[in-house]
């Protein structure tokens, strides 16, 4: 039997998305753009879709733009500022994930790109923020709700007020966010970003929401679709079905984030006793109640995770989205962590379904593994549960 934790990477279809996706892919497959009657009722239930949404978040409907996900939402709205404010400043924090950093700096050039450090906790510095647009207000700010490897939660809700007050514009990366916790306040960002896989939704479809006081956004260019900012056939089916699968979790979410939060407090607490010289990173600050990373006293990362696959544990290095890349996390090093620790260092992130048994038998197996894992027989480090 396996236990799946790399949830923060991807998640199976939950079965309300997957119960919407075939009826919709059965009976509702027509163009929604097409003259016809039947695409016509696909048009009505695609534009129920996008209501539904952005009740969750207390958005109005015009605001959401269905997508691929939130790497082309992310690369959309960098391209868009630079395009209506070339000349302005864009600020992004440097745990950001690869699809903000990476377009951050292919739109930006000269001394445009600010980029914002974090402590060593893990969490953005709002200080550095301030005072960045206290010299200069104006811009884009560019910030993650929640860290991908981490899974500390970042101070979005205060980088809200802070934007407005200093007239920033504020883009939110809400993927690790959407799905595990209150979608509440999310809406009063000007960008934010999600995609469906992350909570149990199909992969490639994702959303954009844009605040009804920026005009001119297109992300792609082409058609009148999605009231003109993204070009393209809707993919109703797909997008049926993350609609779904975000209300599912939101039904549920409470009493998952008390579970999965008890189970990984237990997990840290039973690994802390056991393994002298374990480390967790971002432990002192609150986190997504599914996420652990922990960095090991013996022992390369990509090793452990090969160790743990052959016993039914699946767990990461870290984003998939960064694995197979040269050196090690830039979300770690941004937090001062070093090279040889990061490369110890592994993500553990749990289905809403994972039990305090799977949590323990993950326990047990990295005790049990530690001992070979520096290539002798034995490890003194360990003490046996």
């Amino acid at each position: 039997m396996s236990h799946y934790f790399d949830a923060n990477a991807t998640t199976p279809l939950c079965p309300e998305a997957r119960a919407a996706w075939l009826e919709a892919t059965d009976q509702h497959w027509h163009n929604p753009s097409s003259p016809s009657r039947a695409s016509a009722r696909v048009h009505v239930l695609l534009e129920n879709a996008r209501a539904e949404l952005a009740a969750l978040f207390g958005a109005t409907a015009e605001s959401v733009v269905f997508n691929s996900g939130a790497t082309e939402g992310n690369r959309d709205v960098l391209a868009y500022w630079r395009r209506i404010s070339p000349e302005s400043r864009v600020i992004v924090s440097a745990i950001e994930h690869p699809s903000v950093l990476e377009n951050a700096r292919a739109n930006c050039v000269g001394g445009q790109l600010v980029i914002l450090p974090v402590e060593k906790s893990g969490c953005v510095s709002m200080k550095s923020l301030v005072e960045l647009l206290e010299k200069r207000g104006g811009g884009l700010v560019s910030l993650m709700a929640a860290n991908n490897e981490t899974g500390v939660i970042q101070p979005w809700q205060e980088a809200i007020e802070v934007c407005r007050q200093y007239r920033a514009t504020l883009h939110i990366d809400a993927t690790q966010w959407v799905g595990k916790e209150a979608l509440e306040g999310l809406a009063s960002a000007d960008f934010v970003t999600a995609c469906g896989h992350k909570f149990g939704g199909p992969k490639g479809t994702g959303f954009l929401l844009v605040s009804s006081g920026l005009s001119g956004f297109c992300g792609q260019r082409g058609g009148a679709q999605e009231n003109d900012h993204r070009a393209g056939t809707e993919n109703y089916p797909s997008i049926a079905s993350m609609v779904a699968a975000l209300q599912a979790s939101e039904a549920q979410r409470v009493g998952v984030q008390a579970d999965n939060g008890d189970a990984r407090d237990r997990f840290e607490a039973l690994l802390s006793k056991a393994i002298s010289d374990l480390k967790i990173w971002g432990a002192g600050e609150a986190r997504l109640s599914n996420t652990s990373s922990l960095c090991l006293p013996v022992g390369e990362n990509t090793r452990w995770v090969r160790r743990l696959d052959q016993r039914g544990f699946l767990v990461s290095t870290g984003s998939a989205c960064a694995t197979g890349k040269d050196g090690p996390s830039h979300v770690l090093a941004a937090m001062g962590v070093t090279a040889e620790e990061a490369r110890r260092t592994i993500r553990i992130s749990a289905l809403p379904s994972t039990n305090w048994e799977a949590w323990n038998s993950l326990a047990a197996a990295l005790v049990e593994l530690l001992p070979g894992m520096d290539g002798g027989d034995g490890n003194p480090l360990v003490i046996k549960l």
